[in-house]
């Protein structure tokens, strides 16, 4: 095959190509119908609008949204919402889809969906923002709900800008929902545990892993790619619950490295002192590719999509990847790492906890009834490990791999409810 230099890869990726790749790949092992195939390649429902805001210079600028209702046949669509310059209506598509596939190998009564918003945060202020996120709420009102389609943060969105999207709901509709929007700060109905929770389920799966491949995580290395809220959280529960030593972790603007290990609770010091990891005391600078190719036990990308590919993939030498952010694994990187022995931990399987937890968040809306963040971590223990044991069973008996093994658990999941409604 002819070699591909990162130019031609970045040229030809699609998020929602690989996604559907991904699907076809299962539905061959599963010999899913033809039809039930077909419409579980495509998203149900897509919304495409403009969001006009008043800027502070008394200007209007118009941004691009979208949201996409990708299935709901097990349950209202879930789906968090980005802000970010790069957005495309592809990469919403591939997110609602693995929202989809996620929602049901976690086993939880919810479908699938994404949304976002092209733009740059960080150029605007805090009343722009503000008015940006009520903009885009106005936009979708009529489509979310508790019945319909639940939102939550994703990339760039917190929840501040929670709160403003649930005040802007509620002020339209007239009455009190806070059930439509997840990822609400605590005293406005958020659960606790909400904000480490996907680095918290990714965790129970690294521990699951290890312990079916017999390996001991106490004083193993691990690099993390990301020091967002996903993976700064992973840096500081790495080390606390599975007694990892942190050695590399990157940002956006660079990485660094620290043989002896990276203290979380110093480094996000740094990093607020700053404004970013770099030059973090006694660490050398590494580029990002050099940390995704570091010798570690565990890596962990948790930064965007297609950071690992056929152009870097055979360079990875983690015993386990464990893919916290969406997407960030191309199917010939997949393939790659697979044939020399690497474990990988699929992203809507290791990154599911987040989800789970909003789904927490809703049943505590709906009895008005709170739970403590050592409950929640518990039953999100108990959901993550169930998740994990149903994925590693299929790729135990089915001799795929574990990315293949958590689809065949989503999408009979899936289709099977797309049956029992007379669908397809």
């Amino acid at each position: 095959m002819k070699s591909m230099t990162r130019t031609d890869i970045r040229e030809n990726l699609n998020p929602f190509a690989i996604a559907q790749a991904q699907l076809d790949e299962a539905a061959a092992e599963l010999r899913l119908d033809p039809d039930m195939h077909a419409f579980l390649r495509e998203p149900m429902r897509e919304f495409h609008f403009t969001i006009p805001v008043r800027m502070d210079d008394g200007s209007t600028r118009v941004f691009r949204g979208f949201r996409v209702q990708y299935n709901d046949a097990r349950g209202p669509a879930k789906g968090g919402i980005r802000f970010h310059p790069d957005e495309t209506i592809d990469t919403v598509r591939a997110l609602a889809a693995w929202m989809t596939w996620k929602t049901a190998v976690a086993d939880i009564p919810l479908g699938g969906a994404k949304g976002g918003v092209i733009c740059n945060p960080r150029t605007l202020s805090r009343n722009e923002l503000e008015r940006l996120s009520r903009g885009y709420m106005r936009a979708v009102a009529r489509i979310v709900g508790v019945s319909q389609d639940v939102p939550a943060p994703d990339v760039n969105t917190n929840p501040q800008i929670m709160a403003w999207m649930i005040d802007e709901y509620e002020t339209l509709m007239g009455f009190r929902e806070p059930g439509v929007i997840t990822g609400k700060p605590v005293p406005l109905g958020g659960s606790a545990g909400r904000t480490p929770a996907t680095a918290m389920g990714g965790i129970y799966a690294i521990r699951e892993a290890a312990n079916m491949l017999d390996m001991n995580l106490e004083g193993a290395t691990c690099a993390v790619q990301g020091f967002g809220n996903v993976g700064s959280y992973a840096v500081k529960l790495a080390a606390e619950i599975l007694g990892m030593t942190v050695i590399a972790v990157s940002d956006e603007f660079g990485g660094i490295e620290k043989r002896s290990g990276i203290d979380y609770h110093e480094l996000s010091q740094h990093q607020r002192r700053t404004g970013g990891i770099a030059g973090f005391p006694g660490s050398h600078p590494i580029n990002n590719d050099d940390l995704l190719t570091l010798d570690v036990d565990v890596l962990i990308p948790a930064a965007i999509e297609n950071q690992i590919t056929s152009a870097n993939a055979a360079q990875i030498r983690a015993k386990i990847v464990a893919e916290m952010a969406n997407g960030p694994t191309t199917p010939e990187a997949d393939t790659i790492m697979g044939e020399n022995g690497i474990f990988i931990i699929p992203d809507f399987l290791c990154n599911a906890g987040g989800v789970i937890v909003s789904y927490f968040e809703m049943v505590q809306n709906s009895y008005q009834f709170y739970w403590s963040e050592y409950h929640v971590n518990e039953e999100l223990d108990r959901k993550m490990t169930a998740a994990f044991d149903a994925v590693y069973k299929m790729y135990s008996q089915r001799g795929v791999s574990m990315r293949v093994a958590a689809y065949l658990v989503a999408v009979q999941r899936v289709a099977e409810a797309v049956r029992l409604r007379g669908w397809v």
